[in-house]
C-alpha cells in the first residue's frame, strides 16, 4: 500500500506530520488508551510520539502494513489513528486497529475511520482483516460491529499485558492495533477475534441481542438493567444460594472470581449474543433483589434459554414473575427470538410457580439430563413460552 489521503464519513485519514506530535503524545497518555495499548510506555512523552513519526511510522509502511493519522477534515486536527500490521502477504490478510483522543470520542470517529481503511485495504488487494479486541474492550468491540465486521471466536491468552511500560515507544508498537500485545513480559489475556472479508457486507453487523433501552425495563415496579462488573457482590450472594446452587452445571458454587468475570464480561457477551445477564431492581428504591439470564442457545431456530433467581428476601412478592414478563417481552418484540424455554429441578416448585405464572407451560420431565452431586444425574423440569402464551396479571 501506498501513503495517501482517504475521505471518510466525517474523518480525513492522511499520512502523520511533524506538527501531529504534541497531539499524539497528548492522547497515549490518555488513561483508556494506556489500559487497551500495552506496547505504550508510561509516562509517554512527545519524545516518544516523535520517535513513532520519525522510525515507527516509516517501519509499519516498510513492513507492507498502513499507519495514517485521523483528522477532522476542517480543522486537520488530529482525532486519532487507524493502520493496518501484521500483514500475512500469502493470505492477503492484515489486522486492522485504532485508537481515539479523548477529545473526539462519542462522535463515531473509529467507526468512520475504520470503516475507510477496510475499504481502501479491500480495493488494494487485502482479502481478510482482522481486529482483535480485548473481552473488556466493549467500546472497541462496538466499532467493530458498527464497521461491519462479525464476531469469529475468542484467541485464548493471545494478548500479553507489559510490565515494563518504558521498554517500547510510539502510539502502537508492534502495529495500530487497540489491543496490541508487548514483548517485555506481564500476564496474558484473551482476545476476541473479529473479521471483515472482502465480499462482506460493509452496514453494521446485525446484532442478535440488542441494547435495552436506556434505563432498562420496567412496568414501574421493577426494573431489569444489564449487568455490569460494579455487581460483583450481589451476584456472588445470590449465585451461591444452595437452590441456586443446585441448578448450576456442575452443582457446585462458583468463586468470587469466576462471578467478578461474569459481571465483568457481561456487556461483551451480550454484544457477541452469546446472552443477556440483567438484574431485577426495585424500580422505587433501586435495590437488587434478583437476577435473569437469556442465552441465545439456539439462533438458528429463534430458541433461547432463559434462567431466574431471587435473594431469599424478596421471595413471594411477585417481583421475579413481572422479571420475567420484562424479558419475555423485549426478547419477542426486541430481539425477535421466536421461543423461550426454561428448565429447573422437579422439586423446585417456587421456581415452576414463577415460570407458570408468566404463562411458561411444562413440557415434561428429562430423565437424567443434568449431573448431580456424587455422580448422580438428576432430571430436568422443562417449561415453554411463545409470545401468545405470555400471563398477564388483571387490569386494576
Amino acid at each position: 500500500m501506498e501513503p495517501q489521503v482517504i475521505e471518510g464519513d466525517g474523518v480525513r485519514l492522511r499520512p502523520y506530520r511533524d506538527g501531529d506530535a504534541a497531539d499524539v503524545a497528548a492522547a497515549c497518555a490518555d488513561p483508556l488508551i494506556q489500559r487497551f495499548l500495552d506496547g505504550l510506555p508510561s509516562p509517554y512523552t512527545e519524545a516518544h510520539a516523535r520517535w513513532w513519526l520519525t522510525e515507527g511510522d516509516p517501519a509499519t509502511w516498510a513492513r507492507g502494513g498502513a499507519a495514517y493519522a485521523v483528522v477532522d477534515p476542517g480543522t486537520d486536527r488530529l482525532l486519532g489513528a487507524v493502520g493496518l500490521d501484521r500483514v500475512v502477504a500469502p493470505r492477503d490478510q492484515a489486522e486492522i486497529g485504532y485508537w481515539v483522543a479523548p477529545w473526539a470520542r462519542r462522535r463515531g470517529v473509529a467507526a468512520a475511520a475504520t470503516r475507510a481503511l477496510t475499504a481502501y485495504a479491500f480495493a488494494a488487494g487485502f482479502a481478510r482483516l482482522e481486529l482483535l479486541t480485548r473481552p473488556e474492550n466493549t467500546a472497541s468491540q462496538r466499532v467493530a460491529l458498527a464497521a461491519g465486521y462479525r464476531h469469529e471466536g475468542v484467541r485464548r491468552s493471545a494478548g500479553r499485558t507489559a510490565t515494563d511500560r518504558t521498554a517500547t515507544v510510539g502510539p502502537a508498537t508492534d502495529g495500530p492495533a487497540t489491543d496490541g500485545s508487548s514483548s517485555d513480559g506481564g500476564g496474558r489475556h484473551d482476545l476476541i477475534a473479529w473479521v471483515r472479508l472482502a465480499d462482506d457486507p460493509a452496514d453494521p453487523t446485525p446484532r442478535l441481542l440488542p441494547d435495552l433501552p436506556a434505563g432498562g425495563l420496567t412496568d414501574g415496579v421493577v426494573t431489569l438493567r444489564p449487568t455490569g462488573p460494579d455487581d460483583v457482590d450481589v451476584m456472588y450472594r445470590l449465585h451461591t444460594l444452595p437452590e441456586v446452587v443446585a441448578n448450576r452445571v456442575p452443582p457446585a458454587p462458583p468463586s468470587r472470581a469466576d462471578i467478578a468475570r461474569r459481571c465483568r464480561l457481561a456487556e461483551s457477551n451480550w454484544l457477541i449474543g452469546a446472552g443477556a445477564d440483567l438484574l431485577v431492581v426495585d424500580t422505587a428504591t433501586g435495590e437488587v433483589g434478583g437476577g435473569l439470564a437469556l442465552r441465545y442457545d439456539e439462533p438458528a431456530t429463534g430458541q433461547a434459554m432463559l434462567g431466574a433467581s431471587m435473594l431469599p428476601e424478596w421471595r413471594g412478592r411477585g417481583l421475579l414473575t413481572r422479571g420475567v414478563r420484562l424479558l419475555a417481552d423485549w426478547a419477542f418484540d426486541v430481539a425477535g427470538i421466536a421461543r423461550l424455554w426454561a428448565g429447573t429441578r422437579p422439586e423446585n416448585v417456587s421456581a415452576q410457580w414463577v415460570l407458570e405464572k408468566a404463562g411458561f407451560r411444562p413440557e415434561g420431565v428429562q430423565v437424567g439430563r443434568l449431573p448431580g452431586p456424587d455422580g448422580v444425574r438428576v432430571d430436568s423440569a422443562v417449561y415453554g413460552l411463545l409470545p401468545e402464551m405470555i400471563s398477564r396479571p388483571p387490569a386494576t
